[in-house]
C-alpha cells in the first residue's frame, strides 16, 4: 500500500512538473498589463489549462514585430490596421476579436483648452492645438499612439509642428505617459482601462469621451508556426481558445476596478 501511494505521489508530482514546464510567450500591449487585466486573467487560464504565460508588454507595433521575429507564440494587441497587415504578410494563423473598450482624452481639471464635456474628439484636439496646451504623446508606435495620430489627421492638425513647444513624444507606455501628464498638467489620449486603474491622477480628469471614433478593439493571433517552427502552436492556440470561450469571456467581463468594468468581451461577434 505504501508503495502504491509512493508511486501515486511520484506520478502526481511528475504531472504537476510537466504542467509547470508548459509555458508560452504572449507579446501584448501595455494596456492589458498595466490595467491589471492580465493579473486577473492569467492565473485563471493557468489553473484551467496547466500552461504558464510569460507576457512581454510593449506597444502594439513592437508586439507585432516580436511576433514577426518568432519571439512570441501569441500576439494580443489593439490596432486593427496593423493587425490586418500582420495577417496579410502571413505572420499570423487567424485573427480573433476578444474584447473592446474605448479611448478618452484626459486633461487637467483647469482645462485651458476648454474641451470638457465635448463628445467630438477631433474638435477637442483642434482646441488643444489652438491653445498650445501641453499634450503628452506616447510616441511608441503602440495601438494608442496609432489611434492618436489617426485622430490628429482627422482633425486636420499636424502636432509635430508643436514638438518644440506644447507637443511632447516620450516613447513610453501608457503608465509613464499618464504619470508625466499628471506631473505637468498635460492632456493625453488614454485607453480607459489603464486610466481607471491608474492611481497617480493628480489634477487630471476625463474631459472628452463618447465619440464613436474612440472605439478600441483588441484582437489575438497565433504566430504562424509554418514561418517559425519554434512557436508553441498547440499551447498558444489553447490560450486563444480559452480567451474567446465563454469562460474566458466571462473572466474578462468580471474584471472591474472600483466597480467599473474595464473591458467588454465581444468574441462572439
Amino acid at each position: 500500500m505504501k508503495r502504491i501511494v509512493a508511486i501515486g505521489a511520484v506520478l502526481l508530482w511528475s504531472t504537476i512538473a510537466f504542467a509547470q514546464n508548459r509555458t508560452i510567450t504572449v507579446a501584448s500591449t501595455t494596456s492589458t498589463e498595466q490595467s491589471g487585466l492580465f493579473g486577473h486573467l492569467l492565473p485563471l487560464f493557468s489553473q484551467a489549462e496547466g500552461i504558464d504565460v510569460k507576457v512581454v508588454a510593449v506597444g502594439t507595433g513592437q508586439a507585432l514585430d516580436i511576433g514577426r521575429r518568432g519571439d512570441a507564440d501569441v500576439v494580443f494587441v489593439h490596432d486593427r490596421t496593423a493587425e490586418d497587415k500582420f495577417m496579410s504578410e502571413g505572420q499570423g494563423v487567424k485573427r480573433f476579436d476578444v474584447m473592446y473598450n474605448d479611448f478618452v482624452i484626459i486633461g487637467p481639471k483647469s482645462d485651458p483648452a476648454q474641451i470638457a464635456g465635448s463628445k467630438d474628439v477631433t474638435e477637442a484636439l483642434r482646441k488643444i492645438a489652438a491653445a498650445k496646451a501641453p499634450f503628452i504623446s506616447r510616441g511608441d508606435k503602440s495601438g494608442t499612439h496609432a489611434a492618436e495620430l489617426r485622430l490628429w489627421k482627422e482633425a486636420g492638425v499636424d502636432p509635430s509642428a508643436g514638438k518644440d513647444s506644447w507637443y511632447r513624444e516620450i516613447g513610453q507606455g501608457m503608465g509613464p505617459a499618464l504619470n508625466m501628464a499628471s506631473s505637468s498638467n498635460a492632456y493625453l489620449l488614454s485607453d480607459r482601462g489603464t486610466w481607471l486603474s491608474f492611481g497617480n491622477r493628480g489634477e487630471l480628469a476625463v474631459l472628452t469621451e463618447g465619440d464613436k471614433r474612440l472605439f478600441n478593439q483588441y484582437g489575438v493571433m497565433l504566430v504562424n508556426p509554418a514561418r517559425h517552427p519554434n512557436v508553441k502552436a498547440q499551447d498558444g492556440q489553447a490560450f486563444i481558445d480559452w480567451l474567446v470561450s465563454p469562460k474566458g469571456q466571462q473572466a474578462i467581463a468580471g474584471y472591474k476596478v472600483g466597480g467599473e468594468q474595464l473591458f467588454f468581451p465581444n468574441a462572439a461577434n
